[in-house]
């Protein structure tokens, strides 16, 4: 008994016909049994647009039926999108995914709802999904009697190094909110006896900043993994981070970017808010004719390839993935120059992040493993 999974990244097509922006993975993608990936976008033509919201859209509603005819199914919403267009926004998403046969997870109608698990059984494998949120806008998040997405909220602080110097850079702790650490643990617990293989969504990290990350995304991977989930797939960060095995669980820090059009006007490019994320990456130069306004990093990305022989996980592997001026993504071949770019890349960010990862080239994919 086995089941191929295979894990994207963000999602948000904008264009006339969505399910375009999966034409040169599509067949690879339909080929896994399972297949899943973070929603980056409300399906919906209604809904006022919160103040909170930053870069927004909306999206079509035959998203959801581009998702699925690419074999992704399981899809994420729990995400700093989530309440973009208010509840009007967030319904007509979950509508349009259930109407696709698309199985949503981390954010629902309530808290309890959010905090759902999805169980899907294929091949007589049960596998168990959940989904929390750590990048956070005011209020998008779940409760009792409220809308929204399944939070893990962080703290922050910054601790001055040098009291007596003014102005010079303080050192920064973050660290996992309390409630929501434990609200993640019960859910595993809940639902760990029902299924063979858990995994676990976090939509967290520092978006742009190549290689870093943050201690509380770490922390609640760990503590994720010592309560039962067997794999955890980071996403948000719009690049790639480095790899980490914990207890022999692999913790992919960012899936990065997979399918998204992001079209940039000069109004926006010369716009406050956009100089200031920016500088993030100071390679990010905006670029008006294409559809994939990222900074250089964001080109690279791969797709998660797994393998799930019963309750354990025989087979590991990444795809290199490159996306092209147009958006569209594209599996990179073994002799193209690209592979070792990304290859080069995954080394040098994991190295920096301080994890003990290392990755081999086999064929057409990557293999990450933990270093002997």
């Amino acid at each position: 008994m086995s089941l191929r999974f295979v894990a994207v990244g963000d999602v948000a097509p904008d264009r006339e016909d969505p399910a375009t922006i999966f034409d040169h993975v599509r067949d690879r993608l339909t080929a896994a049994d399972l297949g899943y990936c973070q929603l980056e976008v409300n399906l919906t033509d209604r809904g006022e647009r919160l103040p909170q919201a930053r870069h927004t859209m909306r999206g079509k509603p035959e998203i959801a039926d581009a998702l699925v005819g690419a074999g992704l199914e399981i899809v994420s919403f729990a995400g700093n999108h989530t309440m973009d267009w208010g509840v009007t926004g967030m319904v007509d998403t979950l509508a349009h995914l259930d109407r696709a046969g698309a199985l949503q997870v981390g954010a629902g109608m309530d808290i309890e709802a959010a905090r759902s698990p999805v169980v899907v059984e294929r091949n007589g494998v049960r596998v168990g999904f959940l989904s929390v949120n750590s990048i956070l806008p005011q209020n998008y998040w779940a409760d009792e009697d409220k809308p929204g997405c399944a939070p893990m909220r962080g703290h922050t602080v910054y601790e001055q190094i040098e009291h007596d110097q003014p102005g010079t850079p303080a050192r920064i702790h973050t660290f996992p909110h309390k409630e929501d650490i434990a609200a993640l643990i019960a859910s595993i617990r809940a639902v760990r006896d029902r299924v063979d293989f858990l995994v676990l969504g976090h939509h967290a990290g520092i978006h742009f900043v190549p290689a870093v990350v943050p201690d509380y995304q770490r922390d609640v991977a760990h503590a994720a993994i010592d309560a039962g989930v067997d794999m955890v797939l980071g996403c948000h960060a719009h690049i790639l981070k480095g790899v980490e095995f914990y207890r022999g669980k692999p913790i992919i820090h960012s899936l990065a970017n997979f399918a998204l059009d992001l079209k940039m006007t000069e109004a926006h490019a010369k716009s406050k808010g956009f100089r200031e994320i920016q500088k993030l990456n100071p390679d990010w130069i905006p670029d008006l004719t294409s559809s994939y306004n990222f900074p250089p990093d964001s080109a690279m990305s791969f797709a998660v390839e797994a393998e799930i022989d019963g309750d354990r996980l025989v087979d590991l592997a990444l795809v290199p993935v490159f996306i092209e001026r147009d958006a569209n993504p594209r599996f990179v071949a073994p002799d193209d120059p690209r592979f070792d770019r990304i290859l080069s890349y995954l080394r040098t960010i994991t190295a920096q992040a301080g994890f003990s990862t290392d990755y081999q080239a086999d064929g057409d994919v990557i293999r990450p493993g933990p270093r002997a």
